[in-house]
């Protein structure tokens, strides 16, 4: 068995740090975006533009290995994957890391704390991912935490506790859950090999047990929705799971094999029973634009441009979306940097971290969640309930707004973390005789406009990824 972990930890390295271009799970940027209609989940769509910045928690089987999340049992030719062992071999292995998953350091609490620390507002937290190991007490399914070493734990019922202590701490609270399930039956069939991330049999051929599947998803979908208390966003994941005639040249772009049979789990159906129970729910069924992609997922980039339109931009701290032995993080300079490029150009941040098999996030990822909570805690106003504006960017300068256009922000990114003596931008100039404010002290600071620049005096003050403004603009 120790062979084994350390063969799914030389996995875990070759595929946390490929780059995006070998990497085939990697979702990209439209251009296609369909509003919402229903009054209710337009008003939580602006609540959640408010936030800004968010927690996505990838935690599940793969956290006992530490590996990178499903992908390994997945047969595709951009995986790499110990080449001694049989792919069937491999895969019932991994099934098998289900009875080794006992986190008994469990504390959401501290998860939920080292968040709000850093600044952050709401969570998406993965209650399936494609493995089918669910990280809630499902009762469609033993494959689950709360059936195995976890089982008599007080808190096995994971999701329950992950949600009510992030709700309590005043975070939206989001589900991310996988429409593929590669454990069920009814997704990846014994019956076939499995070629691909794709479910393994002809759905026109084999209609009732696709049927099955979409009931399956259904009720596990209506488990978290009537029985984890107030849900703000429904985060689906795995968008090759689609109904046929929504394959675009976008979709093709991605290389993936797709199948010549409909993959759709009727997500009408999904979606009424989900909103019923939990009204103006956000869905955000990733990739399959229209009614059910209430914002949209860019995953590991940011957009080139502003947009106009919801989005966010899903990344990692370090290497990997799970807990991976040694993994390499973002300082909180890169991440704050990165949090005011989205925030300007219309999206929010909501950044990856992995708890380790035992429940407890590793040292290094609090420290940096809190080096990030250093500079949220005095700069937020820049940052949280602000909208865009047209001039959002000139060199290492970015601008936001108030929701009401009063107020204008301007946000200059430092290298190092050197502070100038002084700070210059082009476009959004301050209103004449107006006072800019320099968020991190509240303080006044002396300006002037030359040359159609304006021209900020820096105080002394204490190093910092980014000086952050306020000023009304002309």
């Amino acid at each position: 068995m120790k062979k084994l972990i350390f063969s799914f930890y030389l996995f875990s390295l070759s595929i946390a740090f490929s780059s995006a271009q070998e990497r085939n799970d990697i979702v990209k940027q439209s251009a296609t975006y369909e509003w919402p209609k229903d009054p209710l989940v337009k008003e939580k769509l602006e609540q959640w533009q408010d936030k800004k910045f968010g927690m996505i928690i990838h935690w599940g089987l793969y956290a006992v290995p530490g590996i990178i999340e499903s992908w390994s049992i997945c047969s595709e030719d951009w995986i790499e994957r110990d080449s001694t062992i049989a792919y069937e071999d491999y895969k019932k292995r991994y099934w098998d890391f289900s009875k080794k998953f006992n986190p008994t350091k469990f504390n959401p609490e501290k998860w939920s704390a080292a968040g709000k620390a850093a600044g952050m507002k709401y969570l998406v937290f993965t209650t399936k991912h494609h493995d089918g190991f669910a990280m809630f007490d499902t009762k469609q399914s033993d494959f689950s935490i709360a059936k195995g070493p976890f089982a008599n734990n007080p808190k096995a019922d994971v999701a329950k506790y992950v949600f009510d202590a992030f709700r309590k701490d005043g975070f939206m609270i989001g589900a991310y859950f996988s429409k593929p399930d590669w454990h069920s039956q009814y997704y990846w069939w014994q019956k076939y090999a499995t070629a691909d991330r794709n479910n393994n049999y002809d759905i026109k051929k084999y209609p009732w047990r696709w049927n099955k599947f979409k009931d399956f998803t259904y009720n596990q979908i209506g488990e978290l929705m009537n029985n984890y208390g107030s849900v703000d966003i429904l985060w689906l994941d795995g968008g090759w799971v689609r109904p046929l005639e929504t394959v675009n040249e976008e979709v093709l772009s991605w290389g993936a094999n797709i199948p010549k049979w409909s993959q759709d789990i009727d997500m009408p159906k999904i979606a009424a029973m989900a909103r019923k129970a939990q009204p103006g729910l956000l869905m955000v069924d990733r990739t399959v634009h229209g009614p059910y992609e209430n914002y949209q997922t860019p995953e590991q980039r940011i957009p080139e441009k502003q947009l106009d339109y919801p989005w966010e931009s899903c990344m990692t701290l370090g290497g990997a979306w799970g807990f991976v032995p040694n993994d390499q993080y973002k300082s909180s300079t890169e991440v704050v940097h990165k949090l005011v490029e989205i925030v300007a150009k219309g999206g929010s941040l909501l950044l990856g971290v992995g708890p380790k098999p035992d429940g407890t996030l590793p040292d290094d990822v609090t420290k940096q969640l809190n080096e990030i909570g250093k500079w949220t805690s005095k700069n937020g106003k820049a940052i949280y309930g602000t909208r865009i504006t047209k001039d959002y960017h000139d060199r290492q300068t970015w601008f936001t707004q108030s929701k009401d256009s009063k107020k204008r922000f301007a946000i200059h990114c430092l290298a190092e973390q050197t502070i100038p003596d002084m700070v210059k931008w082009k476009g959004n100039a301050p209103k004449k005789g107006t006072d800019i404010i320099l968020l991190s002290t509240g303080n006044k600071v002396k300006w002037k406009s030359v040359d159609g620049e304006t021209c900020v005096s820096i105080p002394k003050v204490d190093r910092t990824a980014a000086l952050a403004f306020e000023f009304t603009a002309q």
